[in-house]
């Protein structure tokens, strides 16, 4: 794999995705997880938010994705967020859809799995603050935010490594990047409407 022509792809997915990253994060609900008085209801709202997103991607995209990503299984987060809401005396949400997936392309589908992907890198972040909470000391509660583990990183690059390689043999770049907007969009549409 030409490592020059990997760099350009992947800052070009990170450049043209930023402005809706970046609209995703400052939603009250994104941002209140983050804040050092967040209240057991919020956090228990955002997993079920979340739930909902790793519920679709799961069902509809993982399917397109298991003869490129050898380790697509070990990836699902569902449960460890049925996990924590039934810690928090939650009980298990009723899936909403996130994204609209029919007829969607194997490039768009890694698109919205390199969003997927990468929230378990930035829910590490989240858990520094998360440990701080009562109730959810010693590592009970956040079983979704620790993702995997010390491993995070490794498979975050395992996966841009992956994006990166199929990007460069099928020429794709444009329809990731249009899946992984249209990821971002939706996740941000669902959160917007469904504000306690």
């Amino acid at each position: 794999m030409n490592s020059s022509i990997s760099a350009d792809f992947l800052n070009n997915l990170k450049t043209q995705t930023a402005s809706s990253h970046k609209r995703l994060e400052e939603l009250p609900v994104s941002s209140y997880i983050l804040s050092p008085n967040m209240k057991m209801e919020d956090y228990a709202h955002y997993l079920q938010l979340m739930y909902d997103v790793h519920y679709s991607v799961e069902v509809a995209v993982f399917p397109l994705l298991t003869a490129i990503i050898d380790d697509v299984n070990e990836r699902k987060k569902k449960h460890l967020i049925e996990d924590d809401l039934l810690y928090l005396n939650y009980s298990k949400p009723v899936a909403r859809p996130v994204f609209n997936t029919q007829n969607i392309s194997v490039p768009f589908a890694l698109g919205i799995l390199y969003v997927v992907e990468g929230s378990s890198l930035g829910g590490r972040f989240i858990l520094k603050n998360l440990e701080t909470i009562d109730g959810l000391t010693d590592g009970k509660g956040v079983s979704y935010f620790a993702g995997y583990g010390n491993k995070t990183g490794s498979y975050w690059k395992t996966f841009l490594n992956l994006l990166s390689a199929y990007e460069e043999e099928y020429n794709v770049e444009h329809e990731i990047i249009e899946g992984a907007i249209y990821a971002f969009d939706c996740i941000y549409n669902h959160f917007l409407q469904t504000e306690k």
